[in-house]
């Protein structure tokens, strides 16, 4: 990279190009498949009317005119869906539409952190969380996630003098990549403890359609003093499958609100018109689709969990998202060698917990994203590998 600013050199290259890079040179080797856990994307398609509202919209003229705010149709769609979906109320004010959450993590620190601005992160998490607040000139800490706390994050733990510095936190449930849920009690901490040291929250809530248990998914928004602090991304790519036609929103607290609306007024335009008629056509008339989407990330779950575990593979129980958090064997120094060990032995790739975090190091993730054939095929390669034997 010649020209490449010092932000850009200072980020590490994302492990899915190395990912590639073994993928490829396995099939050369062996003339075999991988079957790739990797990446989540999703291979489930949305319903009918998201692609139907959309397909109409693209034939509409108007539709390729600059989109210069929010439509106020997407506006009354959201906020009829928080409000029927968590008893969350919105105005106009505090929403705000995005093209995908990433786009707003990879922002948000730069609409509201000054350089040396300290932000708080959970470890693991989702690889952004922490690029963003560099490209910002901001500082982060790490909150650790283990499996003995459920992967919830212990607010007691932070030293009082890092909650005092913190300018802004960034909290998941449900989690990606642990798939751990939060419960009551963990929200309420959460409110209390950013309250007491003024600090800025953004919940990433992309999951909270994919719980297995039956109990709908919670809004951070929902609990008194919430949005005093903080605001709540949610996502149409994970529970209306949406995920190529980028959407999602920006919710809660104006004035967290407002600064990233100036920011991202100053860069872009509002995304493709049609892709805010699919998701308003999600929010209003997918039915049970988003439950259907659900039920069968659960039935996959399992499928994965039962089968690698006649392999030897011992998983726990998945409490929700479309991923698998599986631990790896002893004598592996972190889980980046028993990856790259994994695909020469088995031709299956998974990704590296070390990609989400320190607490990731003894941990693989797999997303739900291939058939039950292949999974089957996928355990038949891990028994044969001998990775797991007792």
């Amino acid at each position: 990279m010649k020209y490449a600013s010092k932000r850009v050199r200072d980020i590490k290259a994302s492990s899915f190009s190395d990912l590639f890079a073994a993928k490829e040179a396995y099939s050369r080797k062996t003339g075999q498949s991988v079957i790739d856990f990797s990446i989540g994307s999703s291979n489930i398609p949305p319903c009918d009317a998201v692609k139907q509202a959309i397909a109409n919209a693209v034939l509409e003229d108007e539709s390729y005119q600059y989109t210069l705010s929010p439509q106020q149709e997407t506006l009354d769609a959201i906020r009829e869906w928080y409000a029927n979906r968590y008893g969350v109320e919105l105005r106009d004010e505090e929403i705000f539409p995005l093209k995908g959450s990433q786009e707003a993590l990879s922002h948000i620190p730069m609409a509201l952190c000054d350089p040396g601005d300290l932000v708080l992160l959970p470890d693991p998490c989702y690889p952004i969380y922490r690029t963003a607040p560099s490209l910002a000139g901001a500082d982060f800490y790490s909150m650790p996630m283990r499996r003995e706390n459920d992967y919830l994050i212990d607010f007691d733990e932070i030293p009082e003098e890092i909650a005092r510095k913190a300018k802004l936190m960034i909290v998941s449930y449900p989690n990606n990549p642990t798939g751990a849920v939060a419960n009551d009690a963990f929200y309420e901490k959460l409110v209390e403890f950013a309250t007491r040291y003024q600090i800025l929250v953004v919940h990433d809530n992309a999951y909270s359609e994919l719980v297995f248990s039956g109990e709908p998914g919670k809004s951070f928004l929902a609990y008194e003093g919430a949005k005093e602090i903080g605001v709540e991304l949610n996502s149409f790519s994970k529970a209306y499958s949406m995920g190529g036609a980028r959407m999602a929103v920006m919710v809660g607290n104006k004035d967290m609100i407002e600064p990233y609306a100036k920011l991202m007024n100053t860069i872009d335009f509002q995304s493709f018109a049609p892709i805010h008629k699919g998701a308003i056509a999600a929010l209003r008339e997918s039915g049970e689709f988003a439950h259907e989407v659900r039920d069968e990330y659960a039935r996959r779950a399992e499928h994965l969990i039962d089968e690698f575990g006649k392999a030897g593979w011992n998983i726990d129980p998945v409490k929700a998202t479309m991923f698998v958090w599986a631990p790896i064997p002893d004598g592996y120094e972190d889980s980046s060698q028993f990856l790259f060990e994994l695909l020469e032995k088995s031709g299956v790739l998974v990704n590296a917990g070390t990609s989400f975090g320190e607490e990731g190091k003894r941990y693989v993730r797999l997303a739900l994203v291939r058939s039950d054939e292949e999974v089957e095929e996928a355990a038949r390669r891990i028994a044969d590998s001998g990775l797991f034997k007792a």
